[in-house]
């Protein structure tokens, strides 16, 4: 059985591009041959199923009442139960395909609620390797290259969740001092996980996204994001108003025919970052499971 390697993007701040970086990082990797899944968590908008064209369907579902099992039935006591019951079917129709390369398993609106119920489960160990679980047990098997899981703009449960299962960490940041701050900030939350859980999560890129080089602003944040962190700094990312286009009509900028100038640079940019995230997570295995040091 071939074991994934896994990777969160994730920053505890909205609008930097999270899950544009997410969804157009899982195509270049296709592109590239790997075979990947990407996860929804950021929220029951389903932003990254929306890349893709595929909300519609999912909200069809939903209305539908066709909508179990899905992404928060994963995280539940019965999960097991109920593959017992579906079989195989239980974890496939999760999984819808896309038409740019990767497999996505879409956001949900039952995530709303998922922080408050994993509070509940008293033993930290249990509470935060819940996906974990899920993935080893039952999305390792399918054989993908790359598990890719998009998660929320705040550190709650579910984030923690995904640190844990995927011991990898794509950051994408805007020029700003509130980013570097709360980059600072996920650097001791990371720290702090391993202190208390023996679980060694890896920042493993930081992606300067929506850079605008003709500002002074975006060039001072870039050499301090240089400076701060030079091993794992990746390639700007260009602001270009081709990737908001794309998005809204359900794609990438991979899936434009004939890019503007900035949008070839976004690609090109994607490309060699997805390149250099698949030899730093190939090094260190994303899921080799975790000596609990502390439950407090």
């Amino acid at each position: 059985m071939r074991t994934p390697s896994r990777v969160a993007t994730f920053i505890d701040k909205g609008g930097t591009g999270k899950t544009t970086v997410a969804a157009h990082l899982g195509v270049a990797l296709s592109e590239a041959g790997d075979d990947v899944l990407l996860v929804d968590l950021a929220g029951k908008q389903g932003d990254l199923s929306k890349h893709f064209g595929l909300w519609d369907e999912v909200e069809e579902s939903i209305e539908r009442d066709d909508d179990w099992p899905n992404i928060s039935t994963v995280f539940q006591d019965e999960w097991d139960i109920i593959v017992e019951k579906l079989g195989d079917a239980a974890v496939h129709d999760l999984i819808l395909s896309t038409d740019e390369g990767p497999d996505v398993i879409p956001a949900h609106p039952g995530l709303d609620s998922l922080d408050a119920e994993l509070g509940n489960i008293d033993k930290p160990s249990d509470r935060y390797s819940r996906l974990d679980t899920f993935l080893t047990e039952y999305v390792d098997p399918l054989g993908y290259d790359v598990v890719l899981v998009d998660l929320p703009g705040i550190t709650n449960n579910v984030t923690y969740n995904g640190l844990w299962a995927t011991r990898h960490v794509v950051v994408p940041v805007e020029a700003g001092v509130f980013e570097a701050s709360q980059l600072e900030a996920l650097e001791k939350d990371l720290e702090k996980m391993g202190e208390n859980f023996g679980v060694e999560v890896e920042l493993s890129m930081v992606v300067p996204n929506k850079v605008d080089r003709r500002t002074k602003l975006a060039k001072e944040y870039l050499r301090e994001f240089r400076d701060a962190y030079p091993e794992i700094i990746a390639r700007p990312v260009p602001v270009s108003q081709e990737i908001r286009n794309a998005a809204d009509e359900g794609r990438t900028v991979f899936d434009v025919e004939e890019p503007s100038k900035t949008g070839e640079r976004a690609l090109s940019r994607f490309a060699e970052n997805a390149d250099e995230l698949r030899n730093r997570i190939a090094e260190k295995p994303s899921s080799s499971p975790p000596e609990v040091v502390s439950d407090d």
